[in-house]
Protein backbone atom coordinates (compact mmCIF):
# COMPACT_ATOMS: atom_id res chain seq x y z
CA UNK A 1 0.00 0.00 0.00
CA UNK A 2 1.88 3.38 -1.13
CA UNK A 3 1.95 5.82 2.04
CA UNK A 4 -0.36 8.01 0.09
CA UNK A 5 -3.36 6.21 0.87
CA UNK A 6 -2.36 4.11 4.21
CA UNK A 7 -2.69 7.06 7.40
CA UNK A 8 -0.31 4.70 9.12
CA UNK A 9 2.68 4.79 6.62
CA UNK A 10 1.20 8.81 6.68
CA UNK A 11 1.83 9.06 10.82
CA UNK A 12 5.47 7.06 10.34
CA UNK A 13 6.51 9.26 7.39
CA UNK A 14 5.82 12.28 9.84
CA UNK A 15 7.45 10.96 12.63
CA UNK A 16 10.69 10.33 10.69
CA UNK A 17 10.80 13.87 9.02
CA UNK A 18 10.25 15.15 12.90
CA UNK A 19 13.11 12.86 14.63
CA UNK A 20 15.55 13.53 11.90
CA UNK A 21 15.47 17.49 12.36
CA UNK A 22 15.63 16.93 16.25
CA UNK A 23 18.38 13.59 15.81
CA UNK A 24 16.48 11.58 18.33
CA UNK A 25 18.36 8.46 19.54
CA UNK A 26 17.47 6.06 16.93
CA UNK A 27 16.00 3.62 19.88
CA UNK A 28 13.53 6.05 21.05
CA UNK A 29 12.63 6.07 17.73
CA UNK A 30 12.25 2.49 17.40
CA UNK A 31 10.02 2.78 20.68
CA UNK A 32 7.74 5.56 18.91
CA UNK A 33 7.24 4.28 15.67
CA UNK A 34 4.95 1.06 17.49
CA UNK A 35 2.03 1.25 19.61
CA UNK A 36 2.26 0.01 23.07
CA UNK A 37 -0.63 -1.60 22.98
CA UNK A 38 -3.45 -3.12 20.39
CA UNK A 39 -6.71 -4.39 21.76
CA UNK A 40 -8.38 -6.43 18.87
CA UNK A 41 -11.82 -7.14 20.36
CA UNK A 42 -15.21 -8.92 18.88
CA UNK A 43 -18.39 -7.88 20.32
CA UNK A 44 -21.62 -9.74 20.30
CA UNK A 45 -24.74 -8.19 20.02
CA UNK A 46 -28.13 -8.91 20.33
CA UNK A 47 -30.06 -7.66 17.31
CA UNK A 48 -33.70 -6.40 17.16
CA UNK A 49 -34.59 -10.04 15.45
CA UNK A 50 -33.49 -11.63 18.43
CA UNK A 51 -29.92 -13.09 16.18
CA UNK A 52 -26.69 -12.88 17.57
CA UNK A 53 -24.22 -10.45 15.74
CA UNK A 54 -20.54 -10.14 16.29
CA UNK A 55 -18.69 -6.23 15.86
CA UNK A 56 -15.36 -6.14 15.26
CA UNK A 57 -13.39 -3.31 17.94
CA UNK A 58 -10.12 -2.16 17.98
CA UNK A 59 -8.27 -0.21 20.87
CA UNK A 60 -4.78 1.38 20.40
CA UNK A 61 -2.59 2.53 22.83
CA UNK A 62 0.38 4.28 21.72
CA UNK A 63 2.21 6.07 24.28
CA UNK A 64 1.89 7.20 28.16
CA UNK A 65 5.23 8.64 29.18
CA UNK A 66 3.01 11.81 29.63
CA UNK A 67 0.16 10.93 31.45
CA UNK A 68 -3.32 8.40 30.54
CA UNK A 69 -3.72 7.15 27.23
CA UNK A 70 -6.17 9.64 25.45
CA UNK A 71 -8.23 9.36 22.20
CA UNK A 72 -11.69 9.29 21.08
CA UNK A 73 -14.23 5.55 19.42
CA UNK A 74 -15.15 6.23 15.82
CA UNK A 75 -17.98 3.89 14.64
CA UNK A 76 -17.42 3.99 11.19
CA UNK A 77 -17.59 0.63 8.03
CA UNK A 78 -14.44 2.17 7.22
CA UNK A 79 -12.52 1.73 10.79
CA UNK A 80 -9.69 -0.22 10.05
CA UNK A 81 -6.45 -1.37 12.12
CA UNK A 82 -4.10 0.72 10.23
CA UNK A 83 -6.20 4.04 10.83
CA UNK A 84 -6.62 3.43 14.23
CA UNK A 85 -2.98 3.19 14.70
CA UNK A 86 -2.23 6.22 12.78
CA UNK A 87 -5.37 8.13 15.02
CA UNK A 88 -3.53 6.83 18.25
CA UNK A 89 -0.09 8.15 17.01
CA UNK A 90 -1.29 11.54 16.01
CA UNK A 91 -3.75 11.83 19.54
CA UNK A 92 0.09 11.18 21.31
CA UNK A 93 1.26 14.64 19.50
CA UNK A 94 -1.83 16.22 19.93
CA UNK A 95 -2.15 15.74 23.52
CA UNK A 96 1.72 16.78 23.73
CA UNK A 97 1.41 20.43 21.23
CA UNK A 98 -1.36 21.32 23.72
CA UNK A 99 0.61 20.66 26.87
CA UNK A 100 -1.96 18.58 28.51
CA UNK A 101 -1.04 15.35 31.08
CA UNK A 102 -2.08 12.79 28.81
CA UNK A 103 -0.54 10.39 26.01
CA UNK A 104 -2.54 8.44 22.61
CA UNK A 105 -4.42 6.11 22.12
CA UNK A 106 -7.51 5.69 19.96
CA UNK A 107 -10.58 3.25 19.42
CA UNK A 108 -12.93 1.82 16.44
CA UNK A 109 -15.80 -0.30 16.04
CA UNK A 110 -16.02 -1.50 12.35
CA UNK A 111 -20.26 -0.59 11.67
CA UNK A 112 -22.88 1.42 9.69
CA UNK A 113 -24.66 3.40 13.01
CA UNK A 114 -27.38 3.76 10.27
CA UNK A 115 -28.50 0.66 9.94
CA UNK A 116 -28.88 -0.08 13.50
CA UNK A 117 -31.70 0.59 16.27
CA UNK A 118 -31.51 2.88 19.37
CA UNK A 119 -31.81 -0.05 21.08
CA UNK A 120 -29.07 -2.26 18.66
CA UNK A 121 -26.67 0.55 19.03
CA UNK A 122 -26.69 1.08 23.07
CA UNK A 123 -25.97 -2.86 23.50
CA UNK A 124 -23.01 -2.43 21.18
CA UNK A 125 -22.01 0.85 23.07
CA UNK A 126 -22.25 -0.99 26.33
CA UNK A 127 -20.21 -4.36 25.14
CA UNK A 128 -17.45 -2.02 23.82
CA UNK A 129 -17.03 -1.02 27.19
CA UNK A 130 -16.81 -4.20 28.90
CA UNK A 131 -14.59 -5.69 26.02
CA UNK A 132 -12.37 -3.30 26.79
CA UNK A 133 -12.42 -2.45 30.23
CA UNK A 134 -9.55 -3.92 32.37
CA UNK A 135 -7.43 -1.83 30.07
CA UNK A 136 -9.10 1.72 30.48
CA UNK A 137 -9.77 4.26 33.16
CA UNK A 138 -9.43 7.48 34.84
CA UNK A 139 -5.72 6.46 34.92
CA UNK A 140 -5.34 4.11 32.39
CA UNK A 141 -7.03 5.36 29.06
CA UNK A 142 -9.78 8.12 29.11
CA UNK A 143 -11.79 7.48 25.79
CA UNK A 144 -13.87 10.23 24.21
CA UNK A 145 -16.52 10.37 20.73
CA UNK A 146 -15.38 10.74 17.55
CA UNK A 147 -16.74 9.86 14.25
CA UNK A 148 -20.65 8.78 14.68
CA UNK A 149 -20.40 8.40 18.38
CA UNK A 150 -22.22 10.64 20.49
CA UNK A 151 -22.43 12.29 24.34
CA UNK A 152 -24.69 10.00 24.80
CA UNK A 153 -22.94 6.83 23.74
CA UNK A 154 -20.34 8.03 26.37
CA UNK A 155 -22.49 8.10 29.04
CA UNK A 156 -24.02 4.52 28.10
CA UNK A 157 -20.02 3.20 27.96
CA UNK A 158 -19.34 5.56 31.53
CA UNK A 159 -22.45 4.24 33.48
CA UNK A 160 -21.46 0.40 32.25
CA UNK A 161 -17.69 0.99 32.92
CA UNK A 162 -18.80 2.05 36.83
CA UNK A 163 -21.09 -0.64 36.93
CA UNK A 164 -17.91 -3.01 36.40
CA UNK A 165 -16.15 -1.40 38.61
CA UNK A 166 -18.58 -1.13 41.28
CA UNK A 167 -17.89 2.98 41.65
CA UNK A 168 -19.74 6.14 39.78
CA UNK A 169 -16.97 6.99 37.41
CA UNK A 170 -17.51 10.23 35.77
CA UNK A 171 -13.86 10.48 34.69
CA UNK A 172 -13.34 7.10 33.19
CA UNK A 173 -14.58 8.96 29.61
CA UNK A 174 -15.22 12.28 28.42
CA UNK A 175 -17.79 14.04 25.82
CA UNK A 176 -20.22 12.99 28.38
CA UNK A 177 -23.42 14.78 28.59
CA UNK A 178 -23.58 17.59 30.89
CA UNK A 179 -26.12 15.98 33.53
CA UNK A 180 -23.67 13.32 33.96
CA UNK A 181 -20.30 15.12 34.20
CA UNK A 182 -19.53 16.63 31.30
CA UNK A 183 -18.59 19.79 30.67
CA UNK A 184 -19.60 23.06 29.46
CA UNK A 185 -18.75 24.23 26.01
CA UNK A 186 -17.37 20.52 25.25
CA UNK A 187 -20.08 19.77 22.51
CA UNK A 188 -18.39 22.77 20.05
CA UNK A 189 -14.69 22.55 21.32
CA UNK A 190 -12.83 21.20 18.42
CA UNK A 191 -14.54 24.43 16.18
CA UNK A 192 -14.23 26.99 19.01
CA UNK A 193 -10.43 25.95 19.38
CA UNK A 194 -9.93 25.94 15.67
CA UNK A 195 -11.32 29.17 14.89
CA UNK A 196 -8.86 30.80 18.21
CA UNK A 197 -5.84 29.69 15.86
CA UNK A 198 -7.05 30.42 12.57
CA UNK A 199 -7.25 33.72 14.23
CA UNK A 200 -3.18 34.00 15.11
CA UNK A 201 -2.45 32.32 11.58
CA UNK A 202 -4.73 35.15 9.85
CA UNK A 203 -2.17 37.82 11.79
CA UNK A 204 0.50 36.17 10.24
CA UNK A 205 -0.41 36.74 6.89
CA UNK A 206 -1.92 40.15 7.86
CA UNK A 207 -5.44 39.40 6.93
CA UNK A 208 -8.62 40.20 9.05
CA UNK A 209 -10.90 37.93 9.79
CA UNK A 210 -14.19 39.87 9.17
CA UNK A 211 -15.07 38.90 4.90
CA UNK A 212 -12.48 36.21 4.50
CA UNK A 213 -13.86 33.59 1.70
CA UNK A 214 -13.90 30.28 3.25
CA UNK A 215 -14.70 26.62 1.74
CA UNK A 216 -15.46 23.81 4.21
CA UNK A 217 -15.20 20.51 3.70
CA UNK A 218 -17.44 17.93 6.10
CA UNK A 219 -20.58 19.37 7.74
CA UNK A 220 -20.79 16.70 10.70
CA UNK A 221 -20.39 18.04 14.31
CA UNK A 222 -17.20 19.84 13.54
CA UNK A 223 -17.30 21.32 10.29
CA UNK A 224 -20.73 22.95 10.91
CA UNK A 225 -20.07 24.66 13.84
CA UNK A 226 -17.12 26.09 12.60
CA UNK A 227 -19.40 27.18 9.94
CA UNK A 228 -21.56 28.90 12.30
CA UNK A 229 -19.16 30.82 14.29
CA UNK A 230 -17.38 31.82 11.11
CA UNK A 231 -21.34 32.83 9.72
CA UNK A 232 -22.32 34.79 12.81
CA UNK A 233 -18.63 36.15 12.33
CA UNK A 234 -19.02 38.12 9.22
CA UNK A 235 -16.95 35.79 7.25
CA UNK A 236 -18.12 34.46 4.08
CA UNK A 237 -18.60 30.96 3.37
CA UNK A 238 -18.95 30.37 -0.33
CA UNK A 239 -18.57 26.79 -0.36
CA UNK A 240 -19.38 23.53 1.97
CA UNK A 241 -20.06 20.24 1.82
CA UNK A 242 -20.90 16.97 2.97
CA UNK A 243 -20.60 12.97 1.97
CA UNK A 244 -23.36 13.57 -0.80
CA UNK A 245 -21.99 16.67 -2.39
CA UNK A 246 -20.96 20.21 -2.27
CA UNK A 247 -22.58 23.69 -2.78
CA UNK A 248 -22.01 26.99 -4.20
CA UNK A 249 -24.05 29.90 -5.12
CA UNK A 250 -24.77 29.79 -8.53
CA UNK A 251 -23.14 32.61 -9.57
CA UNK A 252 -20.07 31.94 -7.30
CA UNK A 253 -18.56 29.66 -9.83
CA UNK A 254 -14.83 31.31 -11.57
CA UNK A 255 -15.40 31.37 -15.43
CA UNK A 256 -11.79 31.44 -15.61
CA UNK A 257 -8.99 29.55 -14.19
CA UNK A 258 -7.44 32.94 -12.12
CA UNK A 259 -10.86 34.64 -11.53
CA UNK A 260 -11.94 34.87 -7.71
CA UNK A 261 -14.38 34.39 -6.32
CA UNK A 262 -17.42 37.15 -5.16
CA UNK A 263 -17.78 38.01 -1.65
CA UNK A 264 -21.13 36.92 -1.00
CA UNK A 265 -21.70 34.04 1.35
CA UNK A 266 -24.39 31.21 1.48
CA UNK A 267 -26.31 31.70 4.40
CA UNK A 268 -24.86 28.73 6.43
CA UNK A 269 -27.79 28.89 9.38
CA UNK A 270 -30.81 28.11 6.32
CA UNK A 271 -28.21 25.33 4.81
CA UNK A 272 -27.78 23.75 8.12
CA UNK A 273 -31.45 23.33 8.73
CA UNK A 274 -31.85 22.71 4.89
CA UNK A 275 -29.26 19.76 5.94
CA UNK A 276 -31.15 18.84 9.14
CA UNK A 277 -34.16 18.35 6.97
CA UNK A 278 -33.04 16.42 3.80
CA UNK A 279 -29.55 14.55 5.29
CA UNK A 280 -27.16 16.61 3.28
CA UNK A 281 -26.40 20.12 2.24
CA UNK A 282 -26.87 18.96 -1.66
CA UNK A 283 -29.75 20.34 -3.51
CA UNK A 284 -30.01 23.75 -1.59
CA UNK A 285 -31.68 26.55 -3.47
CA UNK A 286 -30.03 28.98 -4.88
CA UNK A 287 -27.11 26.66 -5.32
CA UNK A 288 -24.74 24.84 -7.97
CA UNK A 289 -23.88 21.38 -7.06
CA UNK A 290 -20.49 20.68 -6.91
CA UNK A 291 -18.08 17.46 -6.09
CA UNK A 292 -15.33 17.76 -2.42
CA UNK A 293 -13.01 17.87 -5.19
CA UNK A 294 -13.85 21.22 -6.61
CA UNK A 295 -14.42 22.38 -3.07
CA UNK A 296 -11.39 21.63 -2.60
CA UNK A 297 -9.49 23.65 -5.20
CA UNK A 298 -11.70 26.58 -4.83
CA UNK A 299 -10.17 30.25 -4.93
CA UNK A 300 -10.62 31.13 -1.18
CA UNK A 301 -8.91 32.81 1.88
CA UNK A 302 -9.26 29.66 4.08
CA UNK A 303 -9.98 26.18 3.38
CA UNK A 304 -10.97 23.98 6.30
CA UNK A 305 -11.08 20.20 5.40
CA UNK A 306 -13.35 18.78 8.28
CA UNK A 307 -14.18 14.93 6.76
CA UNK A 308 -11.89 12.38 6.44
CA UNK A 309 -8.35 11.72 6.11
CA UNK A 310 -5.76 12.03 2.39
CA UNK A 311 -8.09 14.73 1.27
CA UNK A 312 -5.18 16.69 0.03
CA UNK A 313 -2.69 14.12 -1.67
CA UNK A 314 -0.35 14.60 -4.48
CA UNK A 315 -2.86 14.69 -7.32
CA UNK A 316 -4.18 18.06 -6.16
CA UNK A 317 -2.19 19.92 -3.78
CA UNK A 318 -0.75 21.88 -7.05
CA UNK A 319 -3.84 23.07 -7.63
CA UNK A 320 -4.79 24.07 -4.15
CA UNK A 321 -5.26 28.13 -4.16
CA UNK A 322 -6.24 29.05 -0.60
CA UNK A 323 -4.24 30.92 1.33
CA UNK A 324 -4.72 29.07 4.75
CA UNK A 325 -5.73 25.67 5.41
CA UNK A 326 -7.26 24.71 8.57
CA UNK A 327 -6.97 21.31 9.39
CA UNK A 328 -10.04 20.36 11.34
CA UNK A 329 -9.93 16.39 10.18
CA UNK A 330 -7.51 14.26 11.66
CA UNK A 331 -4.56 13.52 8.55
CA UNK A 332 -6.41 14.99 5.44
CA UNK A 333 -3.39 16.34 4.06
CA UNK A 334 -0.40 13.71 2.68
CA UNK A 335 3.28 14.07 3.43
CA UNK A 336 4.02 14.29 -0.17
CA UNK A 337 1.18 16.89 -0.67
CA UNK A 338 2.77 19.11 2.60
CA UNK A 339 5.90 19.64 0.16
CA UNK A 340 3.82 21.30 -2.18
CA UNK A 341 1.81 23.30 -0.21
CA UNK A 342 5.31 24.51 1.61
CA UNK A 343 6.69 25.82 -1.45
CA UNK A 344 3.40 27.16 -2.89
CA UNK A 345 3.73 29.52 0.26
CA UNK A 346 0.39 28.06 1.65
CA UNK A 347 0.10 28.40 5.43
CA UNK A 348 -1.11 24.32 6.56
CA UNK A 349 -2.61 24.56 10.45
CA UNK A 350 -1.85 21.47 10.92
CA UNK A 351 -4.55 18.92 12.89
CA UNK A 352 -2.68 18.18 15.48
CA UNK A 353 -2.84 21.94 16.78
CA UNK A 354 -6.10 23.10 14.59
CA UNK A 355 -8.56 19.89 16.09
CA UNK A 356 -7.17 20.02 19.38
CA UNK A 357 -9.65 22.08 21.33
CA UNK A 358 -11.13 18.93 21.46
CA UNK A 359 -9.02 17.02 23.84
CA UNK A 360 -8.44 20.34 25.77
CA UNK A 361 -11.59 20.67 27.17
CA UNK A 362 -12.06 17.23 27.30
CA UNK A 363 -8.99 17.28 29.62
CA UNK A 364 -10.56 19.95 31.21
CA UNK A 365 -13.92 17.54 31.46
CA UNK A 366 -11.92 14.77 33.45
CA UNK A 367 -10.16 17.40 36.12
CA UNK A 368 -13.40 18.51 36.68
CA UNK A 369 -15.18 14.91 37.57
CA UNK A 370 -11.94 14.15 39.77
CA UNK A 371 -12.57 16.85 41.38
CA UNK A 372 -15.90 17.00 41.64
CA UNK A 373 -15.88 20.67 41.23
CA UNK A 374 -18.00 22.32 37.32
CA UNK A 375 -16.29 25.44 35.73
CA UNK A 376 -19.02 27.61 33.92
CA UNK A 377 -18.69 27.74 30.13
CA UNK A 378 -17.07 31.28 30.02
CA UNK A 379 -14.52 30.03 32.06
CA UNK A 380 -13.99 26.82 30.02
CA UNK A 381 -13.71 29.29 26.64
CA UNK A 382 -11.26 31.18 28.53
CA UNK A 383 -9.00 28.48 29.41
CA UNK A 384 -9.28 27.05 25.81
CA UNK A 385 -8.60 30.24 24.45
CA UNK A 386 -5.30 30.88 26.03
CA UNK A 387 -3.96 27.31 25.99
CA UNK A 388 -4.83 27.33 21.73
CA UNK A 389 -3.07 30.68 21.16
CA UNK A 390 0.12 29.40 23.50
CA UNK A 391 0.21 26.47 21.37
CA UNK A 392 0.26 28.12 17.95
CA UNK A 393 2.80 30.48 19.32
CA UNK A 394 4.69 27.35 21.07
CA UNK A 395 4.70 25.37 17.20
CA UNK A 396 5.73 29.06 15.33
CA UNK A 397 8.67 29.44 17.69
CA UNK A 398 9.90 26.47 16.45
CA UNK A 399 8.86 26.94 12.81
CA UNK A 400 10.97 30.14 13.21
CA UNK A 401 14.21 28.32 14.91
CA UNK A 402 14.20 25.33 12.57
CA UNK A 403 13.09 27.14 9.44
CA UNK A 404 10.37 24.53 8.82
CA UNK A 405 6.63 23.99 7.88
CA UNK A 406 4.36 24.28 10.60
CA UNK A 407 3.16 20.55 10.67
CA UNK A 408 7.04 19.40 10.89
CA UNK A 409 7.00 22.34 13.53
CA UNK A 410 4.03 21.00 15.65
CA UNK A 411 5.46 17.28 15.09
CA UNK A 412 9.20 18.64 16.12
CA UNK A 413 7.48 20.19 19.55
CA UNK A 414 5.49 17.16 20.61
CA UNK A 415 8.18 15.06 20.02
CA UNK A 416 10.61 16.99 22.01
CA UNK A 417 8.04 16.89 25.20
CA UNK A 418 6.98 13.17 24.67
CA UNK A 419 10.60 12.98 24.46
CA UNK A 420 11.69 14.09 27.91
CA UNK A 421 8.87 12.51 29.58
CA UNK A 422 10.26 9.19 28.12
CA UNK A 423 13.59 9.86 28.94
CA UNK A 424 12.52 11.26 32.89
CA UNK A 425 10.75 8.24 33.09
CA UNK A 426 14.64 6.38 32.52
CA UNK A 427 12.33 4.56 29.35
Amino acid sequence: MSSNSNPYQNALTQLEIAAGVLKINKDILEILKVPKRILKVYIPVRMDDGSIKNFEGFRVQHNDARGPFKGGIRFSPEVSMDEVMALSMWMTWKTAVVGVPYGGAKGGVIVDTKKLSKGELERLSRGYARAVHKFIGPNIDVPAPDMYTTPEIMAWMANEYSRIVGENTPASFTGKPVEVGGSLGRANSTSVGGIYVLEEALKKIGKEKRHITVAIQGMGNVGANAAKILYNEDCNIVAVSDSRGGIILKDQRPKTKDQKLNMEGLNILKVLEYKEKNGSVAGFHGTKTITNEELLVLPVDVLIPAALENQITIKNAHDIKAKIILELANGPTTPEADKILDAKGILVVPDILANAGGVLVSYFEWAQNRMGYYWDEQEVNEKLKKQMIRSFNDVWAVKEKYKVDTRVAANILALERVVKAMKLRGV
